[in-house]
């Protein structure tokens, strides 16, 4: 499978690219900056110039083409409301857009738990995140692309062990990025697992049979 990383240098991104080399894999890592190229490249992803915001859909679809999958991973990491709008809430309706303009019908994007599930005292910046996040997963629930909506708990660094929680709905708890990282790759190989949320921790459960569990909760979709 040839997957399509938008978001490739973050800490999630550089372990999935990773991790789907390790799987037999390959990636192609967009990147805004030569100075990002080295980490790229060290994760096993092509790298290829890209930018979010300034690109048009026309120009990111060609950037897609030939892809079996986009992986959506990027964050404006608290740089401010603006572009938290441009990049968690715009930058997925274009990427959406692209993909089903390219033909790459799979897409994943990692969300976040619902604020529901946060402790109270973050400030409006985060709950402007949350919203614009909402209104990301709503936008690409519309489409017609074969998605999952990934939403992680409090991320961590940490070698991952392999083990999780995933399901409709959990409790937010941690979960190292290797393991998330793992979970998406196992999610993107499982056929039956499309169009559906999934909320994902550190637990017991070996990565693929919780995949291969959740699957079968939601039966298959399309």
């Amino acid at each position: 499978m040839k997957v399509f990383l938008i978001g490739a240098a973050g800490g999630v991104g550089r372990r999935l690219a990773a991790a789907l080399i390790v799987h037999g894999d390959s990636a192609t890592g967009m990147i805004r900056s030569p100075e990002q190229c080295e980490s790229i490249a060290q994760s096993g992803a092509t790298p290829i110039a890209g930018d979010l915001i300034e690109d048009s859909i026309d120009e990111l679809a060609a950037k897609l083409a030939g892809h079996d999958a986009v992986v959506f991973t990027a964050g404006a990491h608290g740089t401010g409301r603006d572009f938290t709008t441009l990049i968690d809430g715009k930058g997925v309706e274009k990427a959406a857009t692209a993909a089903a303009r390219a033909g790459v019908s799979q897409f994943v994007l990692v969300s976040a738990f619902a604020y529901s599930e946060r402790d109270k005292g973050f400030g409006d910046g985060f709950e402007h995140y949350i919203r614009v996040k909402r209104g990301a997963e709503i936008y690409l629930t519309r489409t017609d692309l074969n998605w999952i909506i990934v939403r992680p708990g409090h991320l961590l660094d940490g070698a991952g062990d392999g083990l999780i929680s995933a399901g409709l709905a959990l409790r937010e708890k941690d979960i190292r990025r290797e393991n998330l990282a793992g979970f998406i790759v196992e999610a993107l190989h499982n056929r039956d697992l499309n169009r559906t949320i999934v909320e994902v921790t550190d637990g017991q459960t070996p990565i693929a049979q919780a995949v291969a569990e959740v699957a079968r909760s939601v039966g298959p979709r399309r």
